[in-house]
C-alpha cells in the first residue's frame, strides 16, 4: 500500500483550526471553531502537493493515538471526499483525502474508504460541511472515492506542481 508524508496541523478535539505558514515556517492560528465544534480526527497536509485553493492537499487522519501540530507522519490514503467548494471568488475543487498512520495498529485493516463505518463518512462529510459554512463557504461533496482513485490524484497533482510535467 502506498504512503504519503502528512504534516499535522490540527490535532482531533481542538476547536483552534492551525495553519502551517511557509514564510515563518511555524503553525499560526488561523481561526476559532464555533462554540460546540472540534476536529473529529487529526487534519493537515500532503507534503509536496498544492491544490486550486493553492495550498496542500487536506487530509484527516484517522489514529487510534494522540498526535501534534506539526507531527509528520507516513500515511496510507484509503480514499477521499472529491469536493467542490465555493466562496466569493468563485468554485474550485477543494478534495479531503482520508488516510490511516502507517504506524497504526487499531486500523491496519483498514486499506479503503468503503471499510470505515457509513455513519463516520456521513459525519466526517457534514463537519466539512458546516466548517466551511461557518467560513461563509459552501462545501459539497461531489463523490466518495477509493484509495486507488485518491492515489492517481495526488500522484497527478504532485507531477503536475513540482515536476513541470
Amino acid at each position: 500500500m502506498k504512503t504519503y508524508t502528512v504534516i499535522i496541523e490540527t490535532i482531533k478535539g481542538s476547536q483552534a483550526k492551525y495553519a502551517y505558514d511557509e514564510k515563518s515556517q511555524r503553525f499560526k492560528l488561523k481561526k476559532l471553531l464555533p462554540a460546540g465544534m472540534v476536529f473529529p480526527f487529526d487534519f493537515g497536509f500532503i507534503e509536496g502537493t498544492k491544490g486550486e485553493d493553492d495550498a496542500p492537499l487536506d487530509i484527516i487522519v484517522i489514529a487510534e493515538f494522540d498526535n501534534f501540530s506539526g507531527s509528520e507522519l507516513d500515511c496510507r490514503v484509503i480514499g477521499a471526499f472529491k469536493a467542490k467548494q465555493k466562496d466569493d471568488d468563485g468554485l474550485i475543487r477543494n478534495d479531503r483525502f482520508i488516510a490511516i498512520p502507517a504506524a497504526s495498529v487499531l486500523y491496519e485493516k483498514i486499506n479503503t474508504i468503503d471499510q470505515l463505518p457509513s455513519t463516520m463518512l456521513e459525519q466526517l462529510e457534514q463537519f466539512f460541511i458546516n466548517y466551511n459554512k461557518a467560513e461563509g463557504k459552501k462545501f459539497k461533496v461531489l463523490q466518495k472515492i477509493n484509495a486507488s482513485k485518491a492515489c492517481t490524484i495526488i500522484d497527478e497533482n504532485y507531477k503536475k506542481n513540482f515536476r513541470g510535467q
